[in-house]
């Protein structure tokens, strides 16, 4: 199997560079043969000198002139070479007396690779091209079904092209050696019933494309060989998710928070202490909820809903399903201003069923924290909701029984993983919940492991917000409009890139902005809300506002989640194009929230980049936090669900979840047809394709 052949067994692989190919989690062969190329050239095909176009990147044979060393600022080689078109010059900043030679005799026959670039004063030049000695001009000549693309693999610090077209056609000789049955996760049997080939041969096409092809296929990842390989892993990702199901379903038997009697009791005097009622939406997911935490395996629950459907409630009532049963509940919140507004909204709720809420955060005092952490480890039944600071090693529960996490997306897999491990009796229930709502086809594969609920009804109340977007040169009108909405009534949130100006990045800052709006309305209170602000300024100027006091809040991003001002009418978002449709939705979703007809303004500075107006544009479009979420994926991908912020979700060797979405009807068909029980080179490989992740899935 090729996970049992380690890197270190290829020629060229001392010490160091097998510490380098690590850091890229390159361990083994199998690993090495999926750094997949990113890009293709065509170095077979040469241009005439006189064809050569500036910032291009071709391939010229040519005979050399002459060479010289030049001394300026840096020392260099200098080549002229020619064709029967014209001349070229070759720099090379690091060369040595062999070089010099080569290029120093006429009439030596050379195939050059690189980018061209302007040469003063109307000459083309290349610098540190890739080139290779031709011994007879016959060899010019090249049958595009003999020749092969060349394969541009990803490069990292210490790690360059020729590390890796020099180890690769190693590794391939290795795969090629191996029996069938070691290569393929899908019998013959079954990729004959579907028409499939076989790995090996798609793996080697990706490596070693033919120069028969159609180049733009290969860079679009559309061939019919790219799309076996996509094939089978989303197989062996499906295989994953199933393996994660089962062994949850047989995981802490002992848990169980069933419906008791004080449970439906405590639930029933929260709702009738509430000045609404429960939507259809909250009902049926609460509903599922309680399902899910009376059986005695432990609930896995995402939930999504969009900015103001209602997500605090589910949690409060997931939270006495827990507390009622005698269990302790931890709520995870990215931010301190969202722990704060979680601890001021279910204080009130939990306090008339005799449950204390407390907050944990990294900026509270010592003698406060450590209060906190002794009545976490007691045998008081209590909801603590903290930051980041809830999973440290020093903070432990006597009897934790649920863990909600409130924006998961803000945190990493680890972290979650890390909270969940402080169940010391069992393996606590989990409700992860997002406002950034995932489409269909992610979410088949980044939360299969999860069962989904999803808030898709607002509540009574809530007001379709009017997005508008303009430029920074209307700036004044909209001022104008703006103070007119205040002296009505209204409230303003007006968010900024920055707290304070930057040397680098021309953009508005918060601070310089509140000092304009100051000077421009004197009779209007205009507050400042940014993170570097110390805690207790921070609850003030937020008191402030959500009491009235203060008539515009000027912010960073610091208010994109948790906030929850029902008299805030308007939105003004500086510098829209900076923001990504997730944040923009997000900050838009703070307003409509009251009785008052609601506005989004996004302002841009001209002129807009293609990305840019996209976003905008989907914006003004879309109010569903859906639709949002679809346009987002397919202009850049999963991002954070399966990023760096993730880390312990799969990082897909090939798959495009959005590319790739009519092919996952196949792949559980496929894994149907997988024999059971699974032979020991089938197990390795969906181990392999599935790169150790299976660990990080009950998070």
């Amino acid at each position: 199997m090729l996970g049992q052949y380690g890197v270190n067994q290829l020629r060229g692989v001392g010490p160091k560079t097998r510490d380098r190919l690590a850091k890229v989690n390159i361990h083994n062969v199998f690993d090495l043969l999926f750094h997949l190329p990113r890009d293709y050239q065509d170095r077979h095909t040469h241009e005439l000198i006189k064809d050569c176009r500036p910032d291009y990147t071709t391939t010229v044979c040519v005979e050399t002139v002459s060479a010289h060393v030049a001394f300026g600022k840096r020392r260099q080689l200098v080549c002229q070479v020619r064709d029967d078109t014209g001349t070229m010059v070759l720099r090379f900043f690091h060369f040595n007396n062999a070089q010099k030679k080569l290029f120093s005799e006429p009439g030596t026959q050379l195939r050059c690779f690189g980018q061209v670039r302007r040469h003063h004063p109307r000459g083309v030049c290349m610098i540190h091209p890739e080139y290779q000695l031709l011994d007879d001009t016959s060899v010019l000549e090249h049958r595009k079904e003999d020749g092969y693309y060349t394969p541009i693999y990803p490069t990292t610090a210490g790690l360059q092209q020729s590390t890796f077209q020099q180890l690769i056609p190693q590794a391939l000789a290795l795969f090629q050696s191996l029996p069938d049955e070691c290569v393929n996760i899908l019998s013959e049997r079954v990729r004959s019933e579907h028409g499939l080939s076989s790995v090996r041969d798609a793996l080697v096409f990706v490596h070693k494309p033919p120069l028969t092809v159609d180049l733009a296929l290969l860079r679009q990842r559309v061939h019919p060989l790219q799309q076996r390989l996509v094939l089978e892993e989303l197989v062996a990702t499906q295989w994953g998710m199933a393996q994660r199901q089962e062994t949850h379903a047989h995981a802490s038997p002992e848990l169980c928070c069933g419906e008791g009697s004080d449970a439906q009791a405590w639930q029933k005097r929260l709702l009738a202490e509430l000045p609404f009622s429960m939507t259809g939406a909250q009902q049926r997911v609460c509903a599922e909820i309680r399902s899910d935490m009376g059986r005695q395996t432990p609930m896995m629950r995402l939930l999504q809903g969009d900015v103001g459907s209602g997500k605090t409630l589910v949690a409060a009532m997931t939270a006495i399903q827990a507390l009622a049963n005698g269990y302790q509940v931890a709520i995870m919140a990215p931010t301190e201003l969202l722990v704060r507004q979680h601890v001021a909204t279910m204080t009130p709720w939990l306090a008339t069923l005799g449950i204390s809420v407390l907050p944990l955060l990294g900026s509270q005092k010592t003698a406060e924290k450590k209060a906190v952490l002794e009545r976490m480890q007691s045998d008081e039944v209590l909801c603590v909701v903290g930051t980041h600071a809830l999973f440290q090693e020093s903070v432990s529960f006597h009897r934790l029984g649920l863990v909600i996490c409130d924006e998961q997306h803000r945190f990493g897999v680890a972290q979650r993983l890390r909270l969940q491990n402080k169940g010391q009796e069992s393996t606590p229930h989990q409700l992860v919940m997002t406002a950034t709502p995932i489409p269909r086809s992610l979410a088949m594969v980044a939360y299969a492991h999860c069962d989904q609920s999803i808030l898709d009804e607002l509540p009574p109340g809530r007001q379709p917000v009017t997005t508008a977007v303009c430029s920074l040169s209307k700036r004044e009108a909209m001022m104008e409009r703006v103070a007119t909405l205040c002296k009505s009534g209204a409230q303003v949130y007006w968010v900024c890139p920055l707290v304070r100006e930057s040397d680098s990045l021309q953009v508005q800052a918060a601070e310089v902005t509140a000092s304009m709006l100051r000077e421009a309305w004197p009779d209007l209170a205009v507050g400042l809300l940014h993170g570097q602000l110390p805690a207790d300024e921070k609850n003030q100027v937020m008191g402030d506002f959500a009491q009235g006091r203060c008539q515009v809040l000027v912010a960073t991003t610091v208010i994109e989640v948790g906030i929850d001002v029902p008299n805030a009418s308007v939105m003004v978002i500086e510098h829209a194009e900076r923001f990504g449709l997730a944040q923009l939705h997000q900050l838009r979703g703070r307003v409509g929230r009251g009785p008052r007809e609601s506005h989004c303004v996004l302002m841009y500075q001209a002129p807009l980049s293609k990305e840019a107006r996209y976003r905008l544009d989907v914006m003004r479009q879309h109010a569903d936090g859906f639709a949002v979420a679809e346009a987002d994926l397919k202009q850049r991908g999963p991002g954070e669900i399966m990023g760096t912020e993730q880390a312990g979700h799969w990082q897909f060797r090939l798959l495009d979840l959005v590319a790739d979405e009519a092919l996952m009807p196949l792949a559980q068909t496929l894994l149907t047809s997988l024999s059971s029980p699974l032979s020991p080179n089938q197990r390795a490989l969906l181990l392999a394709w599935t790169n150790g992740s299976l660990a990080y899935l009950s998070a």
